[in-house]
């Protein structure tokens, strides 16, 4: 009975992987630590000169083998008013011989201030490199393969796969909005993107001779709060769509500053039909070492008790400058 039920699970595990092959991109809980792959226009938004970060997640571990996704990004700030930044991701999915991977390059624009001594300022992003896929048939897996009485069939699969990898052009936009005004109670910030804006082919399987890769529109938005001159609490908020996907997010972290040049924070967002993720963080001289924990709430989830996810994370910021009142505060990590 266990065997059986591990079987149908990677049934619906490998039907995932091919909608996710076919629509979807791969994501990050910590998204605010791969800022490159939610808004271009985040490039250089951090109170420095250059940024490095790496990210890890896995998914799925406890019925396969993993889907797992370390990301690498950097950025830095060219000037008073652009930045520049590269980053790549992969993306390897458990049995299913599926791999997503990308690496772009990004550059933004803050040179728009408005208000008093320009703290509201708007910034604007483009990012441009490459996306490729690659699927090994042999290793997939169908629903009609399975036969309650003889077990799984090999032969029966019937998918005709015109190619087995890609590698397309892709290209994305975006805008942000933060206000920058130091010593302030409340400092709002929000973003809008469009990833995908090429339209990247997508065809693997025979038939499907105009399928392109949908566009992923971003949207967030948050609110930094000073609850004293030691503590702060960021609610935020995370709306994504591509094709016919949607994802919700609601979430809100603490920081504390715990003794000189060390804060920890602590927090939990929550994707609404899919996941609860807490997180902590340590901040420790511009060293941001972070986790999370995806309690999955999908109906996938409820019938594969333990198929969760975690994901690791670990930046650090440089700066050549002593710091000034001016960049007291960019952009909140979440």
């Amino acid at each position: 009975m266990k065997q059986l039920k591990q079987t149908i699970l990677l049934l619906l595990l490998t039907g995932a992987v091919l909608q996710h092959a076919k629509a979807q991109d791969p994501h990050y809980t910590q998204y605010y630590i791969y800022p490159a792959w939610l808004n271009p226009a985040l490039t250089g938004v951090f109170d420095g000169d250059v940024r490095v970060s790496g990210i890890y997640r896995s998914q799925w571990g406890s019925i396969a083998p993993a889907f797992n996704t370390p990301g690498v990004a950097a950025d830095f700030n060219a000037t008073s008013s652009t930045a520049f930044g590269i980053s790549a991701l992969r993306q390897s999915a458990g049995d299913g011989g599926f791999s997503h991977t990308t690496a772009y390059g990004s550059m933004s624009f803050s040179g728009v201030r408005f208000g008093k001594n320009g703290y509201h300022r708007l910034n604007l992003g483009l990012q441009a490199g490459l996306i490729q896929k690659k699927f090994d048939f042999s290793k997939a897996t169908f629903g009609n393969q399975y036969n309650a009485i003889t077990g799984y069939n090999p032969g029966t699969g019937g998918e005709t796969f015109v190619r087995g990898a890609q590698t397309n052009f892709d290209a994305g936009a975006g805008a942000l909005y933060f206000d920058a005004t130091p010593g302030k109670k409340m400092n709002l910030f929000a973003g809008f993107s469009v990833a995908h804006l090429t339209r990247p082919n997508d065809r693997f399987i025979d038939g499907s001779e105009e399928a392109k890769l949908a566009m992923r529109y971003n949207f967030h938005a948050g609110v930094r709060i000073m609850l004293s001159d030691r503590a702060s609490i960021t609610p935020n908020a995370l709306y994504m769509k591509q094709g016919e996907a949607t994802e919700k997010m609601l979430g809100a972290y603490v920081q504390c500053q715990a003794a000189p040049g060390t804060d920890v924070m602590i927090g939990a967002n929550c994707r609404f039909g899919d996941a609860l993720s807490p997180f902590v963080g340590v901040n420790y001289n511009n060293w941001v070492l972070g986790a999370s924990y995806d309690i999955n709430t999908s109906d996938l989830g409820k019938i594969a008790k333990g198929a969760n996810s975690f994901e690791i994370s670990l930046s650090t910021v440089i700066r050549r400058k002593v710091k000034t009142e001016e960049v007291e505060f960019v952009c909140p990590r979440l």
